[in-house]
């Protein structure tokens, strides 16, 4: 029997003596002052147990994470049209690119990419103001999470908003191609809000268990989504999870997952469990180093790749 509370120590305890930890995302000045020398890891299996080793309690900004999230809020909302406002396929360029955009007519080419993610945040506003749309996403993490302490980063959020000129392109692109139904400064601001989620390994662990279950939020016996959407949410993560890291990432763990420019990764072992991993410094595609790393380590101690005999 798998021994996860050890295997998790001996992980942590491997990741404080690396040296090379990456860069953090310094193009947003809130997340620039942050340690790089911190390295929390947690995971929590359908049958109620969590287990978690270094700073696995000390929130961070989850940032394209959140994609997911938005992803089931918009699957739930609007089903298979959602896919009229975005694709499915791998970007294959950085996450906030806008050459694809303008190949193929201002439809970006998965939820996971920025341009992506500003799409589903446009489609699932349904005509309502930020606060609102705000409102129900966190919402939907308290369930999902089963936590109601989660709350934004305003001053992350607040920074972004300031240095919004790349993604703002993005969203006036989408707009004049007639992709954006909602006014630009309102969708971003949701979008930005959306991103500066605070949250710890534990918490993040927690949320990512409808995943793990074919959609069933273990935590109430409510089923977040169908079993089909928890199936492709998954497929999308293996795929476009990691921006154009999500080829190497597949190769090296093997499981579905979602990054963010915080420094987390959310990965998901359908039917065994949920892992959240969280170092800030990056590799040069955006992708947490010391995260992918323990991820490996994790994936060659359970045997739990989807690729695993």
């Amino acid at each position: 029997m798998l021994d996860i509370q050890q295997i998790l120590d001996d992980i942590a305890a491997e990741m404080a003596s690396e040296t090379d930890r990456g860069k953090v995302a310094d193009y947003i000045p809130q997340l620039a002052h942050i340690d790089p020398n911190q390295f929390g890891i947690a995971v929590a299996t359908p049958d109620g147990q969590m287990y978690a080793a270094g700073d696995a309690s000390t929130l961070f900004s989850i940032q394209s994470i959140s994609k997911v999230f938005t992803l089931t809020i918009g699957l739930g909302k609007l089903g298979d049209t959602l896919w009229t406002h975005v694709g499915r396929e791998p970007s294959g360029d950085p996450f906030n690119s806008i050459v694809m955009l303008e190949h193929e007519m201002g439809r970006p080419r998965n939820p996971f990419i920025n341009a992506g993610a500003i799409a589903v945040v446009d489609a699932i506003m349904m005509g309502h103001k930020p606060k609102e749309t705000l409102g129900e996403i966190l919402q939907f993490v308290h369930l999902i999470a089963d936590d109601e302490s989660i709350r934004f980063d305003h001053k992350v959020a607040a920074s972004e908003m300031a240095h919004k000129d790349r993604n703002a392109s993005l969203a006036h692109f989408m707009k004049a191609f007639g992709r954006l139904r909602h006014d630009v400064d309102n969708v971003l601001g949701t979008y930005f809000h959306q991103c500066s989620i605070a949250m710890n390994c534990q918490q993040l662990a927690s949320a990512g268990l409808y995943l793990v279950s074919n959609g069933v939020d273990k935590h109430s016996g409510v089923r977040v989504i169908n079993e089909k959407r928890a199936r492709r949410i998954n497929s999308l993560m293996m795929m476009c999870g990691h921006y154009d890291g999500s080829g190497e990432f597949a190769y090296r763990v093997g499981l579905p997952g979602k990054s963010g420019v915080g420094g987390g990764i959310l990965t998901i072992a359908p039917g065994k469990g949920s892992i959240a991993v969280w170092s800030p410094g990056l590799d040069h595609v955006g992708n947490s180093k010391l995260g992918l790393k323990a991820l490996e380590r994790f994936v060659q101690k359970t045997g739990w790749s989807v690729f695993a005999e």
